[in-house]
């Protein structure tokens, strides 16, 4: 068996969580178990999409669902879906969409370098508002109306990154979209936990949701969920699924695919580089079934524990450090080492970079170095590696 070792590389600490540069979540035992329990046997692809499927939609609440290879792929997917539906010849010409409606309005302040999977599938962006707090210029961000008055022929619908302090409201935002029958993508890939979110964002007449399987679910670092109107996952399934096959013998379940809907079989389409294995969809089944009956409730507490173990081995350092996170907030704790970059001598940019240059490496969350902070996600660390980052740590520390 090939190991990291063999191919000259060491394995690291990561203290960022499930992250995709580093590799993703943690996937537990019934996870792998059904992984390579799956890499022993053949079904018809879309015959498990579809039982799949199913059950994704009892757990969103939801008419329909799709395994994806990650949240981006789900993006790219559910946006040429609303671009094409069940017409094969917009289905060919993907991401050629010049002689039919391809624009999605989106508001400026949610744009980021993740759009990019909306995009890829041929769509083009229009966008609306301002976030004027930010840029220090009022008090105002994105407003509702500001998407209705920017729709015209060609726009093909909205696309909304959610999150918790994201504006205008989604609920605001679909009610001005379906108004004129057009439909909204939501991005969700970061939005679980809370447990709650596999259901309510869809429940506010969201299209169609993308979450991620690889982060907070614990499936395949690569997996992802599309979930929402059995109309639209089912023109993203017949465009991501192996179509060499005769139509006369091809015979998908009717909840993933009514044929009658289709005047032939369509080519493979612009999501066929996005394909997801059977053993990937059992694995991803498995993790979202621990997931949403809370099989993952009883780890916070072991990984407060883990955090304030490191908290009290610095203690005589020359940092600040603070636990955020309870066990009721469904999520991980996240521990800020906030250095006194006066008196160690060093930046948190200089001990973050020196950090992942020694051994073994240790990767901490980098979103606050710019205020001195390290910040440790322990998804992913034992509590032997716990101890061990609080040793690299003082080690840096003390220069």
């Amino acid at each position: 068996m090939t190991s990291y070792q063999e191919l000259g590389l060491t394995p690291i600490i990561n203290a960022s969580g499930a992250v995709t540069r580093l590799g993703g979540a943690p996937m537990p035992t019934e996870v792998l178990e059904a992984f390579c329990d799956g890499a022993t046997s053949w079904v018809p692809l879309e015959q498990l999409q579809a039982a799949a499927g199913r059950r994704i939609a009892e757990l969103t609440g939801t008419e329909s669902g799709l395994v994806t290879a990650g949240s981006a792929a789900a993006l790219t997917l559910g946006t040429a879906a609303i671009l094409c539906g069940y017409n094969l010849r917009r289905i060919e010409q993907l991401p050629h969409c010049d002689d039919f409606p391809c624009e999605f309005i989106i508001a400026r302040e949610q744009r980021s370098g993740y759009d990019h999977a909306v995009r890829a599938a041929g769509a083009r962006f229009v966008e609306v508002g301002f976030n004027e707090i930010v840029s220090n210029a009022g008090v105002r961000r994105t407003e509702a109306w500001e998407y209705e008055a920017a729709f015209t022929d060609q726009t093909a619908g909205v696309f909304y990154g959610y999150g918790r302090d994201t504006e205008p409201p989604l609920a605001e935002v679909i009610q001005r979209a379906h108004k004129h029958n057009l439909p909204v993508l939501v991005d969700a890939a970061g939005e679980l936990p809370p447990k709650r979110n596999l259901k309510e964002i869809a429940t506010l007449g969201a299209d169609l949701v993308a979450f991620s399987g690889g982060k907070a679910i614990r499936g395949p670092q690569s997996t992802g969920i599309l979930c929402g109107r059995s109309d639209l996952v089912s023109s993203a399934a017949i465009q991501m699924l192996d179509m060499d096959d005769h139509l006369q013998l091809w015979d998908p379940p009717p909840e993933l695919v009514d044929k009658d809907k289709l005047d032939g079989l369509p080519r493979h389409g612009i999501g066929r580089p996005l394909k997801v294995s059977k053993e990937e969809i059992l694995a991803l089944m498995t993790a979202l079934e621990l997931f949403a009956s809370g099989g993952y409730d009883r780890d916070w507490d072991e990984q407060h524990a883990r955090l304030k173990s490191i908290a009290t081995r610095l203690a005589d350092r020359a940092v600040t450090c603070e636990i955020d996170g309870t066990a009721e907030a469904e999520r991980s704790p996240m521990l800020s080492i906030t250095i006194d970059e006066t008196a160690v001598g060093r930046t948190a940019f200089e001990v973050c970079q020196s950090l992942r240059n020694g051994s073994p490496p240790v990767y901490v969350s980098h979103g606050r170095l710019a205020q001195g902070t390290l910040v440790v996600n322990p998804l992913c660390i034992s509590d032997e590696q716990a101890l061990e980052l609080a040793r690299r740590v003082g080690e840096e520390l003390d220069g």
